[in-house]
Protein backbone atom coordinates (compact mmCIF):
# COMPACT_ATOMS: atom_id res chain seq x y z
CA UNK A 1 0.00 0.00 0.00
CA UNK A 2 1.20 3.69 -1.05
CA UNK A 3 1.98 5.78 2.30
CA UNK A 4 2.24 9.53 2.42
CA UNK A 5 3.13 11.72 5.33
CA UNK A 6 1.90 15.23 5.78
CA UNK A 7 3.96 17.56 7.35
CA UNK A 8 3.98 21.42 7.44
CA UNK A 9 4.13 24.57 10.02
CA UNK A 10 1.62 24.83 12.55
CA UNK A 11 -2.01 25.76 11.30
CA UNK A 12 -0.82 25.80 7.42
CA UNK A 13 -4.53 23.37 7.04
CA UNK A 14 -2.86 19.64 7.43
CA UNK A 15 -5.53 18.33 9.31
CA UNK A 16 -8.51 20.02 7.31
CA UNK A 17 -6.71 18.08 4.21
CA UNK A 18 -6.69 14.48 6.33
CA UNK A 19 -9.57 14.76 7.47
CA UNK A 20 -11.40 16.07 3.85
CA UNK A 21 -9.26 13.05 2.19
CA UNK A 22 -10.32 10.35 5.37
CA UNK A 23 -13.79 12.10 6.13
CA UNK A 24 -12.31 11.72 9.57
CA UNK A 25 -12.96 13.59 12.49
CA UNK A 26 -9.46 15.06 13.37
CA UNK A 27 -8.67 17.58 16.61
CA UNK A 28 -8.52 21.17 14.66
CA UNK A 29 -7.11 24.07 16.70
CA UNK A 30 -5.79 26.88 16.17
CA UNK A 31 -2.57 26.62 17.95
CA UNK A 32 0.65 24.61 17.46
CA UNK A 33 0.74 21.08 18.37
CA UNK A 34 -3.12 20.89 17.98
CA UNK A 35 -2.24 16.72 16.71
CA UNK A 36 -0.14 15.07 18.95
CA UNK A 37 -0.68 11.79 18.13
CA UNK A 38 -0.16 10.76 13.91
CA UNK A 39 -3.45 10.09 12.81
CA UNK A 40 -3.69 7.81 10.10
CA UNK A 41 -6.45 7.32 7.10
CA UNK A 42 -6.98 5.06 4.36
CA UNK A 43 -7.80 6.57 1.32
CA UNK A 44 -9.52 5.48 -2.14
CA UNK A 45 -7.90 6.80 -5.09
CA UNK A 46 -10.78 7.90 -7.47
CA UNK A 47 -10.93 6.28 -10.93
CA UNK A 48 -13.98 6.51 -13.21
CA UNK A 49 -12.15 3.55 -15.05
CA UNK A 50 -12.85 1.49 -12.19
CA UNK A 51 -16.61 1.92 -12.03
CA UNK A 52 -17.28 1.43 -15.68
CA UNK A 53 -14.80 -2.03 -15.89
CA UNK A 54 -17.43 -3.03 -13.05
CA UNK A 55 -20.74 -2.48 -14.75
CA UNK A 56 -19.19 -3.67 -18.33
CA UNK A 57 -18.66 -7.04 -16.30
CA UNK A 58 -21.73 -6.76 -13.59
CA UNK A 59 -19.35 -7.15 -10.71
CA UNK A 60 -20.61 -8.28 -7.43
CA UNK A 61 -17.46 -6.57 -5.47
CA UNK A 62 -15.53 -2.94 -7.14
CA UNK A 63 -12.15 -2.63 -4.94
CA UNK A 64 -10.21 0.75 -5.57
CA UNK A 65 -6.31 1.11 -5.33
CA UNK A 66 -5.87 2.76 -1.67
CA UNK A 67 -3.15 5.43 -0.73
CA UNK A 68 -2.64 5.30 3.51
CA UNK A 69 -2.17 8.98 4.83
CA UNK A 70 -0.34 9.64 8.23
CA UNK A 71 -1.06 13.67 9.11
CA UNK A 72 1.87 14.50 12.08
CA UNK A 73 2.05 17.25 13.94
CA UNK A 74 2.99 20.53 12.88
CA UNK A 75 6.91 21.25 12.52
CA UNK A 76 9.03 24.30 13.69
CA UNK A 77 12.50 25.65 13.48
CA UNK A 78 14.43 23.55 15.46
CA UNK A 79 12.77 20.45 15.06
CA UNK A 80 15.35 17.99 14.31
CA UNK A 81 17.13 19.58 17.10
CA UNK A 82 14.02 17.98 19.41
CA UNK A 83 11.91 21.59 19.26
CA UNK A 84 7.93 21.51 19.16
CA UNK A 85 8.30 17.56 20.11
CA UNK A 86 10.22 17.79 16.68
CA UNK A 87 11.88 14.64 16.76
CA UNK A 88 8.69 12.57 17.61
CA UNK A 89 7.25 13.64 14.70
CA UNK A 90 9.58 13.42 12.20
CA UNK A 91 10.45 9.69 13.54
CA UNK A 92 6.77 9.21 12.58
CA UNK A 93 7.49 9.97 8.51
CA UNK A 94 10.55 7.73 8.32
CA UNK A 95 8.73 4.59 6.75
CA UNK A 96 6.85 6.44 4.37
CA UNK A 97 7.00 6.00 0.32
CA UNK A 98 6.48 10.27 -0.13
CA UNK A 99 5.83 13.48 1.48
CA UNK A 100 2.94 15.48 1.25
CA UNK A 101 4.76 19.22 2.27
CA UNK A 102 1.32 21.59 3.08
CA UNK A 103 2.03 25.24 2.53
CA UNK A 104 -0.16 28.04 3.67
CA UNK A 105 -1.53 29.73 0.45
CA UNK A 106 -4.10 32.15 2.11
CA UNK A 107 -4.63 35.45 3.98
CA UNK A 108 -6.97 35.13 7.59
CA UNK A 109 -6.13 37.23 10.34
CA UNK A 110 -8.20 35.12 12.37
CA UNK A 111 -5.84 32.17 11.97
CA UNK A 112 -2.43 32.38 13.67
CA UNK A 113 0.57 31.97 11.57
CA UNK A 114 3.40 30.33 13.60
CA UNK A 115 5.75 33.07 12.66
CA UNK A 116 3.44 36.18 12.30
CA UNK A 117 2.93 36.60 8.76
CA UNK A 118 2.13 34.41 5.52
CA UNK A 119 5.39 33.90 3.50
CA UNK A 120 5.17 30.37 2.12
CA UNK A 121 8.54 30.70 0.25
CA UNK A 122 10.28 31.27 3.94
CA UNK A 123 7.66 28.09 5.17
CA UNK A 124 8.98 25.53 2.70
CA UNK A 125 12.77 26.33 2.95
CA UNK A 126 11.85 25.99 6.96
CA UNK A 127 10.24 22.02 6.77
CA UNK A 128 13.12 21.71 3.93
CA UNK A 129 16.07 22.70 6.29
CA UNK A 130 14.97 20.66 9.41
CA UNK A 131 14.66 17.52 6.88
CA UNK A 132 17.74 18.22 5.75
CA UNK A 133 18.81 18.54 9.11
CA UNK A 134 17.23 15.53 10.85
CA UNK A 135 19.30 13.93 7.67
CA UNK A 136 22.35 15.48 8.09
CA UNK A 137 22.34 13.86 11.58
CA UNK A 138 21.14 10.43 10.58
CA UNK A 139 24.24 10.04 7.93
CA UNK A 140 26.77 11.55 10.85
CA UNK A 141 25.55 8.74 13.18
CA UNK A 142 25.76 6.21 10.48
CA UNK A 143 29.10 7.30 9.08
CA UNK A 144 30.40 7.04 12.93
CA UNK A 145 29.27 3.28 13.21
CA UNK A 146 31.09 2.43 9.84
CA UNK A 147 34.63 4.03 10.93
CA UNK A 148 35.79 0.67 12.29
CA UNK A 149 35.22 -1.81 9.86
CA UNK A 150 36.31 1.01 6.98
CA UNK A 151 39.53 0.91 8.89
CA UNK A 152 39.35 -3.09 7.86
CA UNK A 153 38.72 -2.42 5.00
CA UNK A 154 35.32 -4.32 4.43
CA UNK A 155 34.44 -4.15 1.13
CA UNK A 156 30.46 -3.31 1.94
CA UNK A 157 30.87 -0.62 4.57
CA UNK A 158 33.37 1.00 2.22
CA UNK A 159 30.64 1.21 -0.49
CA UNK A 160 27.90 2.17 1.81
CA UNK A 161 30.43 4.88 3.62
CA UNK A 162 31.37 6.28 0.00
CA UNK A 163 27.51 6.58 -0.85
CA UNK A 164 26.84 8.26 2.30
CA UNK A 165 29.81 10.97 1.61
CA UNK A 166 28.36 12.06 -1.58
CA UNK A 167 24.50 11.99 0.34
CA UNK A 168 26.57 14.26 3.69
CA UNK A 169 28.45 16.70 0.80
CA UNK A 170 24.40 17.58 -0.20
CA UNK A 171 23.04 17.72 2.77
CA UNK A 172 25.83 20.13 4.20
CA UNK A 173 25.07 22.43 0.88
CA UNK A 174 21.68 22.72 2.17
CA UNK A 175 20.14 20.64 -0.86
CA UNK A 176 17.75 17.41 -0.70
CA UNK A 177 19.80 14.15 -0.36
CA UNK A 178 17.74 13.36 -3.70
CA UNK A 179 19.77 15.90 -5.61
CA UNK A 180 23.27 13.16 -4.78
CA UNK A 181 23.92 11.76 -7.64
CA UNK A 182 24.10 8.19 -6.44
CA UNK A 183 23.70 4.76 -8.77
CA UNK A 184 20.92 2.86 -8.28
CA UNK A 185 23.63 0.34 -6.04
CA UNK A 186 24.21 3.16 -3.79
CA UNK A 187 20.94 4.15 -3.50
CA UNK A 188 19.94 0.07 -2.10
CA UNK A 189 23.16 0.66 -0.10
CA UNK A 190 21.36 2.93 1.99
CA UNK A 191 17.98 2.60 1.88
CA UNK A 192 17.74 1.26 5.75
CA UNK A 193 18.40 4.92 6.84
CA UNK A 194 15.27 6.34 5.16
CA UNK A 195 16.39 9.27 4.58
CA UNK A 196 13.51 12.15 4.39
CA UNK A 197 15.05 13.90 1.82
CA UNK A 198 15.80 10.78 -0.48
CA UNK A 199 11.53 10.79 -0.50
CA UNK A 200 9.73 12.21 -3.00
CA UNK A 201 7.89 15.46 -2.35
CA UNK A 202 4.31 16.48 -3.32
CA UNK A 203 3.79 20.23 -2.40
CA UNK A 204 0.00 21.05 -1.85
CA UNK A 205 -0.19 24.71 -1.45
CA UNK A 206 -3.65 25.66 0.58
CA UNK A 207 -5.40 28.41 -0.57
CA UNK A 208 -8.98 29.63 0.59
CA UNK A 209 -12.01 31.32 -1.49
CA UNK A 210 -11.25 34.97 -1.45
CA UNK A 211 -8.12 34.98 0.81
CA UNK A 212 -5.52 33.49 -1.73
CA UNK A 213 -2.26 35.61 -1.69
CA UNK A 214 -0.72 37.55 -4.37
CA UNK A 215 0.30 36.54 -7.80
CA UNK A 216 3.89 37.65 -6.78
CA UNK A 217 4.32 35.30 -4.21
CA UNK A 218 2.52 32.73 -6.12
CA UNK A 219 5.30 32.76 -8.97
CA UNK A 220 7.89 32.89 -6.45
CA UNK A 221 6.42 29.63 -4.65
CA UNK A 222 6.38 27.92 -8.08
CA UNK A 223 9.59 29.00 -9.14
CA UNK A 224 10.84 27.35 -5.68
CA UNK A 225 9.15 24.28 -5.98
CA UNK A 226 10.26 23.50 -9.48
CA UNK A 227 13.78 24.38 -8.68
CA UNK A 228 13.79 21.22 -6.30
CA UNK A 229 12.04 19.06 -9.14
CA UNK A 230 9.16 18.48 -7.08
CA UNK A 231 5.34 19.02 -8.35
CA UNK A 232 2.70 20.74 -6.64
CA UNK A 233 -0.92 21.02 -6.75
CA UNK A 234 -3.41 23.61 -5.60
CA UNK A 235 -6.05 22.48 -2.94
CA UNK A 236 -8.67 24.23 -0.68
CA UNK A 237 -8.43 21.97 2.24
CA UNK A 238 -11.15 23.72 3.81
CA UNK A 239 -13.72 23.64 1.39
CA UNK A 240 -13.01 19.84 0.02
CA UNK A 241 -13.84 19.17 4.15
CA UNK A 242 -17.17 21.40 3.98
CA UNK A 243 -18.00 19.00 0.70
CA UNK A 244 -17.25 15.86 2.39
CA UNK A 245 -20.85 16.65 3.69
CA UNK A 246 -22.45 17.58 0.37
CA UNK A 247 -23.71 14.53 -2.06
CA UNK A 248 -21.51 13.90 -4.91
CA UNK A 249 -24.30 15.19 -7.12
CA UNK A 250 -24.07 18.51 -5.37
CA UNK A 251 -20.43 18.93 -4.84
CA UNK A 252 -19.74 20.47 -8.56
CA UNK A 253 -22.60 22.96 -7.75
CA UNK A 254 -21.45 23.96 -4.70
CA UNK A 255 -17.44 24.37 -6.27
CA UNK A 256 -19.00 26.57 -9.04
CA UNK A 257 -20.83 28.44 -6.17
CA UNK A 258 -17.47 28.76 -4.14
CA UNK A 259 -14.68 29.67 -7.48
CA UNK A 260 -12.91 26.17 -7.24
CA UNK A 261 -12.60 25.14 -10.22
CA UNK A 262 -11.12 21.27 -9.68
CA UNK A 263 -11.39 19.10 -7.28
CA UNK A 264 -8.60 19.44 -5.16
CA UNK A 265 -8.06 16.36 -3.49
CA UNK A 266 -8.57 14.43 -7.07
CA UNK A 267 -5.59 16.49 -8.07
CA UNK A 268 -4.06 15.71 -4.60
CA UNK A 269 -3.54 12.23 -5.55
CA UNK A 270 -3.20 12.22 -9.15
CA UNK A 271 -0.30 14.09 -8.28
CA UNK A 272 0.78 12.27 -5.82
CA UNK A 273 0.58 9.45 -8.32
CA UNK A 274 2.71 11.29 -10.57
CA UNK A 275 5.49 12.29 -8.00
CA UNK A 276 6.01 8.36 -7.52
CA UNK A 277 5.97 7.59 -10.72
CA UNK A 278 3.07 5.16 -10.29
CA UNK A 279 -0.23 3.83 -12.89
CA UNK A 280 -2.98 1.76 -12.22
CA UNK A 281 -4.09 -1.84 -14.14
CA UNK A 282 -7.06 -3.21 -13.77
CA UNK A 283 -8.62 -6.72 -13.75
CA UNK A 284 -12.52 -7.56 -14.50
CA UNK A 285 -14.67 -10.00 -14.07
CA UNK A 286 -17.86 -11.28 -12.58
CA UNK A 287 -16.83 -11.30 -8.78
CA UNK A 288 -15.24 -8.28 -8.59
CA UNK A 289 -13.04 -4.85 -10.48
CA UNK A 290 -10.09 -4.33 -8.78
CA UNK A 291 -7.99 -1.53 -9.39
CA UNK A 292 -3.62 -2.60 -9.11
CA UNK A 293 -0.93 -0.15 -8.39
CA UNK A 294 2.43 -0.21 -10.18
CA UNK A 295 5.33 1.47 -10.92
CA UNK A 296 5.60 3.03 -14.02
CA UNK A 297 7.85 1.00 -16.28
CA UNK A 298 6.85 -2.36 -14.50
CA UNK A 299 6.89 -5.72 -16.92
CA UNK A 300 4.13 -7.70 -17.15
CA UNK A 301 5.65 -10.38 -14.43
CA UNK A 302 6.66 -7.39 -12.26
CA UNK A 303 2.39 -6.18 -12.12
CA UNK A 304 1.31 -9.54 -11.95
CA UNK A 305 3.38 -9.54 -8.33
CA UNK A 306 1.01 -7.02 -7.51
CA UNK A 307 -1.89 -9.66 -6.90
CA UNK A 308 0.25 -12.60 -6.20
CA UNK A 309 4.17 -13.29 -6.00
CA UNK A 310 3.35 -16.56 -7.84
CA UNK A 311 2.00 -14.26 -10.61
CA UNK A 312 6.09 -12.98 -11.74
CA UNK A 313 7.60 -16.45 -10.45
CA UNK A 314 5.66 -18.71 -12.69
CA UNK A 315 4.36 -16.07 -15.15
CA UNK A 316 3.79 -17.08 -18.45
CA UNK A 317 1.84 -14.54 -20.53
CA UNK A 318 -1.06 -12.18 -20.09
CA UNK A 319 -3.67 -11.19 -22.12
CA UNK A 320 -4.11 -7.11 -22.46
CA UNK A 321 -6.32 -4.58 -23.40
CA UNK A 322 -6.53 -1.73 -22.75
CA UNK A 323 -9.62 0.19 -20.71
CA UNK A 324 -10.92 2.27 -23.52
CA UNK A 325 -10.84 -0.30 -26.10
CA UNK A 326 -12.67 -2.88 -23.93
CA UNK A 327 -15.64 -0.01 -22.98
CA UNK A 328 -15.64 0.76 -26.44
CA UNK A 329 -15.75 -2.65 -27.77
CA UNK A 330 -18.30 -3.33 -24.77
CA UNK A 331 -16.86 -7.09 -23.55
CA UNK A 332 -13.66 -9.31 -23.75
CA UNK A 333 -15.19 -11.06 -26.47
CA UNK A 334 -15.22 -8.57 -28.79
CA UNK A 335 -12.36 -6.50 -27.75
CA UNK A 336 -10.90 -10.00 -28.91
CA UNK A 337 -12.68 -10.99 -32.32
CA UNK A 338 -11.74 -6.77 -33.25
CA UNK A 339 -8.20 -7.60 -32.28
CA UNK A 340 -7.59 -5.30 -29.23
CA UNK A 341 -7.14 -7.99 -27.00
CA UNK A 342 -3.57 -8.87 -26.86
CA UNK A 343 -1.15 -11.67 -25.78
CA UNK A 344 1.99 -10.25 -24.16
CA UNK A 345 5.15 -12.14 -22.75
CA UNK A 346 7.46 -11.38 -19.92
CA UNK A 347 9.04 -8.40 -21.40
CA UNK A 348 5.92 -6.15 -22.27
CA UNK A 349 5.87 -2.88 -20.27
CA UNK A 350 2.33 -2.18 -18.79
CA UNK A 351 0.27 1.16 -19.45
CA UNK A 352 -2.00 3.02 -17.75
CA UNK A 353 -5.37 1.71 -17.93
CA UNK A 354 -4.21 -1.59 -19.35
CA UNK A 355 -6.70 -4.61 -17.86
CA UNK A 356 -5.25 -7.76 -17.60
CA UNK A 357 -5.69 -11.68 -17.49
CA UNK A 358 -2.39 -13.18 -16.16
CA UNK A 359 -1.79 -17.49 -16.97
CA UNK A 360 0.99 -18.73 -15.01
CA UNK A 361 2.13 -22.32 -14.07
Amino acid sequence: MLKIGIVGLPNVGKSTLFNALTRADVLVANYPFATIDPSVGIVTVPDERLDALAALSKSEKTIPAVIEFVDIAGLVAGASEGEGLGNKFLSNIREVDAILHMVRFFEDADITHVHGDVDPVRDIEVINLELILADQQSVKNRREKLVREVKQNNKESVAEDEALAKVEKVLEAGKMARLAELTSEELFRIKSLSLLTLKPILYSLNGKSGGTIDDDRREKVHALIESTGSKYVHVDANTERELNDVSSEDQELFRAELGVEVNGLTELIRGAYETLGLITFFTTGPKETRAWTITEGATAPEAGAAIHNDFKDKFIRAEIVSTTALLADGSWSAARDKGDLRTEGKTYVFQDGDVAVFLHS
